[in-house]
């Protein structure tokens, strides 16, 4: 027994001093409830990443068991490697541009879509291995920044409204409203409402605990069959390694990779600088700790979720409620990848739930993304026009590559003729060159 504990003191000490837990005021079952935190908020990804892959023609229990190891995967990496308190997984919007967009509108496979995700991963590792990622993050427009996550947001939102039945198509109006009376509608329905009121209540695992409380109503209702809660992990093999390279390699698909590229890129800055700030990850110098690390980490991420079959994976803004419950290490973030480790065997319980039960989640996701709105120059139009513009068109053209892409077509545009040309960067003006290019000949 005293060589039991004399191992277990080895260990606590190590872990201690490995992850700096004494320097930067914390202890491990502080960690450990940050790690729990951080899981409770962002499992609903084991749901929605599955289904919107299923849609594309992928197995839904490979989706289910990739989707669980590239969250464990990239969580631990980034907690092991770069020591910061941040979970990883596939990103909704990057997700739903794969599918919906990629393969869904320009008919595309799904393993054509996954090569150009490698390819995307691939350009993400050489700029964050060189200066090449600050210059371009700060060459961009940044009201375009907000409008992409904003687009994207709304996007996201539509497909919500659309899997709960609460909008049609409609031959006459395009859209127009659902069959709220509809059992499936009404719960969709039901499920955003309580998802909305729980995290304004500010109560944890609101996303979760509302798809939860949808599908156990299905299952009461009988709309959908309960078969069990575990059972082993489902076979990784029919996406594994599946990704078709060669066939990403065309004129194509330059729109799609850079997408996927500037999507993730701007996406992964902001919830690091987010998660820094909030975990006062900083030195004497007020210069943020390990930042280079945590981003590089982040590039390799989204190159080892293109292996097991997944949509590009970037640091996820839940995070921050895993600092908020005291999480300021990376052992917050190896906690994390144990729980989504712990996931992959409960996978007949995931499969239960139905496309109505996951939209009220894709519908709240996408009202939070909205809040960079805020951030817009309201003042001048320059700014702001080409902003809207690229708000409205992702989901207007149902393509988050074309709106970005006419987005940056109309600042370069408006700038250059309202006698500002020198405030459109290079890398503005080549992205610009490369999107004009692309609607003319392809």
């Amino acid at each position: 027994m005293d060589q039991v504990d004399a191992i277990i003191m080895i260990m606590k000490t190590r872990l201690i001093r490995y992850f700096e837990i004494d320097i930067r005021r914390t202890s491990i079952f502080t960690e450990f409830i940050a790690g729990l935190t951080t899981y409770i908020t962002m499992a609903y990804i084991v749901v929605i990443n599955p289904t919107m892959m299923a849609q594309a023609g992928m197995n839904y229990g490979a989706s289910f068991t990739a989707t669980c190891l590239a969250a464990a995967l990239t969580t631990v990496a980034m907690g092991v490697v770069a020591n910061w308190p941040v979970a990883l997984a596939p990103g909704v919007g990057l997700s739903a541009f794969f599918t919906f967009t990629v393969v869904g509108e320009l008919g595309y496979s799904w393993q054509v879509a996954l090569g150009a995700v490698f390819l995307s991963s691939i350009l993400f590792i050489v700029i964050s291995l060189t200066p090449l990622r600050r210059w371009i993050l700060a060459s961009i427009p940044v009201n375009l920044r907000f409008a992409i996550a904003a687009g994207i947001g709304i996007f996201i939102g539509f497909i919500g409204l659309r899997n709960s039945g609460i909008v049609v198509s409609d031959s006459a109006n395009y859209i127009s409203l659902g069959d709220l009376a509809s059992a499936e509608t009404f719960l969709g329905l039901c499920g955003f409402l309580l998802i909305t009121v729980l995290s304004i209540r500010r109560i944890p695992g609101a996303i979760i605990l509302g798809i939860a409380s949808i599908t156990g109503v299905a299952v009461a209702l009988g709309k959908v069959e309960y078969s069990g809660w575990v059972a082993q992990p489902p076979s990784l093999t029919p996406v594994f390694l599946e990704l078709d390279i060669s066939g990403a390699m065309n004129v194509g698909m330059i729109t799609v990779v850079l997408a996927f590229l500037f999507v993730n890129l701007f996406d992964t800055a902001g919830t690091l600088f987010a998660v820094a700030d909030s975990a006062k990850l900083t030195d004497k110098n007020n210069e943020i700790t390990n930042l280079n690390v945590a981003l590089r980490t982040d590039s390799v991420s989204s190159l080892v979720g293109t292996f097991v079959g997944c949509a590009p994976v970037t640091s996820y803004v839940e995070s921050s409620a895993g600092v908020s419950a005291g999480g300021r290490t990376g052992l917050t973030a190896v906690f994390t990848a144990l729980f989504f480790c712990i996931t992959i065997f409960i996978s007949p319980l995931t499969s239960l739930v139905p496309p109505y039960a996951t939209a009220g989640a894709l519908i709240y996701v996408s009202m939070i993304m909205l809040s960079g709105l805020q951030n817009l120059d309201w003042h001048d139009h320059s700014e702001l026009i080409p902003a809207l513009i690229t708000v409205i068109m992702i989901p207007m053209s149902f393509s988050i590559a074309d709106g970005i892409a006419i987005g940056f077509i109309s600042f370069a545009v408006i700038k250059t003729f309202t006698g500002k040309l020198r405030q459109v960067s290079f890398v503005a003006w080549a992205l610009t060159v490369l999107f004009a290019l692309k609607f003319i000949y392809i």
